[in-house]
């Protein structure tokens, strides 16, 4: 999209309008008293339709979004929100932020993050590529992909359907520091959920796609094709026995690891104490190969942004090197809490690139590595204690000998802890998925108890 079609864009009026709005606010806090004040707003709109069997189920068209306010007085904090834009409703939430403001608690740690560490002029990141659908075109595109999957073998008995979803929006965020800012994104994917049978064994599994540019989505009969050979490559799973195996979490799935990861350096629970990693900085968590590196600033990329939910300016910063943790995860709140400087992840992580180096290789390679044991493609349940590191999870996928896949697997536990199973990498595949905000391959990691019968 060029400058001059941006600037007639629909979402990019709405984001000037939005700032104009915050702005107002921003000084009808000053005007009632507030010390400090930030104002976030986010709106989205655009188009989800899904089909199943040929027919359409749903079309649903969203645009919501609303406007929160927050402010500091004498160390008390009051937040209240709106989604009404009306001068006479923005009037109604500053002051009623104000007032509950006079009867919370004194906390000497909450409030703005610091000037000096805000995105005055955030960098543009291209993440914002509309694509005009009609609902027709939408609802052709997801029964495409159905078809092509119900086409695929007799076995695909049936469908869970398939949805395509469109949005743009945006984001703004101002606050009493002068900090004005704001950037249109938008989101496309196509999924599809297929249901295979042989004989009385059911089994479901999908295919998806997602990206900002619409033209970069995967083809929709690709998608399809997908779904029904991932389900077909498990029709008839077995138990295998209790044993300690090497594992491998397939790429899809290996975000999950890193997942409670963060959780265990996030400030939040590091300042309750609530932790397994707690004082890990500069200790080594993982190998010796494995690095992790976080890149906000990647063009497009799903979890890019140029500042954090406090309006923080994001940074590359390396999260592991050499296996040694370098950083917490951490907001103003939680940095005060710390006595330690936010890192700018208030609202999240921003595009972290795993990296083993010299312990890496193909999806293939990585089968021939583990030799013998399971391959995990599916996760259930959520007992992970992230204060003591405990992990314990339902899983399927595959049992694996010789390098070789021999058969599906299903109704087994894997277990372990994850200090652990962290040091227990062995290696990070080179099929990485691009799909979120971990960019991760395939992780092998060398023991772990799985349950079967």
């Amino acid at each position: 999209m060029t400058p001059a079609s941006k600037s007639q864009d629909p979402i990019t009026q709405q984001l000037s309008d939005v700032k104009a709005r915050v702005a107002t606010v921003l000084e009808l806090a000053k005007s009632l008293g507030a010390d400090g004040a930030e104002v976030a707003m986010s709106r989205q709109q655009g188009l989800s339709v899904s089909t199943r069997m040929g027919e359409v189920e749903n079309v649903e068209f969203t645009n919501d979004g609303a406007l929160g306010i927050t402010v500091y007085r004498q160390g008390r904090k009051g937040s209240a929100s709106t989604a009404d834009l009306s001068e006479q409703a923005l009037i109604k939430t500053v002051t009623a932020a104000v007032n509950i403001a006079k009867y919370t608690s004194v906390d000497d740690c909450s409030g703005l993050a610091d000037k000096a560490l805000l995105a005055m002029q955030p960098l543009d990141l291209d993440l914002y590529h509309p694509h005009e659908i009609s609902t027709e075109e939408a609802i052709e595109l997801a029964k495409e992909c159905e078809e092509s999957a119900l086409a695929v073998d007799a076995r695909i008995s049936n469908s869970d359907g398939a949805s395509f979803d469109s949005f743009s929006g945006f984001k703004v965020y101002g606050n009493s520091h002068g900090q004005l800012v704001g950037y249109p994104s938008t989101r496309h994917s196509l999924s599809c959920v297929m249901i295979a049978s042989d004989g009385d064994n059911m089994e479901r599994d999908y295919a998806y796609t997602v990206n900002r540019d619409f033209a970069l989505l995967e083809n929709a009969k690709n998608i399809g094709v997908q779904a029904s050979q991932e389900v077909l490559s498990r029709l008839n799973p077995q138990t295998i026995a209790t044993s300690k195996v090497p594992v491998l979490f397939r790429a899809d799935i290996a975000n999950t690891i890193w997942g409670h990861f963060i959780a265990a350096i996030s400030g939040g629970n590091l300042y309750r104490k609530s932790s397994f990693l707690l004082d890990a900085i500069g200790n080594d968590v993982f190998p010796k190969f494995l690095n992790i590196s976080e890149r906000p600033h990647i063009a497009r990329a799903l979890a890019s942004s140029a500042f954090d939910s406090e309006g923080v300016l994001t940074q590359d910063r390396e999260i592991i090197s050499q296996g040694a943790l370098q950083t917490y995860l951490l907001t103003s709140y939680s940095a005060r809490k710390l006595g330690l400087t936010t890192t700018g992840h208030a609202g999240g992580i921003h595009n972290w690139l795993v990296d083993a180096k010299g312990h890496d290789g193909s999806f293939d390679a990585m089968l021939k590595t583990l030799g013998t044991g399971l391959l995990v493609t599916e996760l259930m349940g959520q007992g992970v204690n992230i204060i003591n590191g405990d992990y314990s999870r339902g899983a399927a996928g595959f049992w694996v000998e010789n390098g070789e896949i021999a058969y599906p697997v299903s109704e087994i536990t894997i277990a372990g802890n994850l200090a652990q199973m962290f040091k227990g990498i062995v290696a990070v595949g080179s099929d990485v998925d691009l799909r979120g905000s971990i960019r991760t391959g395939s992780i092998l990691i060398d023991e772990m108890q799985v349950a079967g019968h």
